[in-house]
């Protein structure tokens, strides 16, 4: 499998926005697509998941949250996935707070919603 990872630099204050794209095996489909995605982060509170609705920075500015969205072509076996996120907030602050919720056994969420 083939994973290309593409940040894009653009004059904003704050926010990162990635195109990543990855081949997938002939005959995956949009929805095993999902379902792998909603699968793997079903446990993650601050990740949200936009399907064909394409994230945007603005959406995460100010906020703990990383959006992704994708899009397949089946013909071509290839996946791209956009995600956004607030490279401040989500950075090294937001991720502090969170690892010591999680270490004080709080929710992981506490202060940062």
């Amino acid at each position: 499998m083939e994973v290309t990872f593409v940040p894009h630099l653009v004059p904003l204050d704050r926010g990162i926005l990635e195109s990543i794209y990855v081949s997938l095996r002939r005959g995956t489909t949009e929805s095993q697509v999902a379902e792998t995605l909603q699968h793997a982060y079903a446990s993650a509170p601050f990740v949200r998941l936009t399907g064909a609705e394409l994230p945007e920075i603005k959406h995460v500015a100010h906020t703990n949250f990383c959006d992704i969205g994708w899009r397949i072509d089946e013909a071509r076996g290839r996946a791209v996935l956009i995600v956004a996120l607030d490279n401040l907030l989500k950075g090294a602050a937001g991720q502090a707070v969170q690892n010591l919720n999680i270490m004080l056994g709080i929710d992981q969420r506490t202060g940062l919603l």
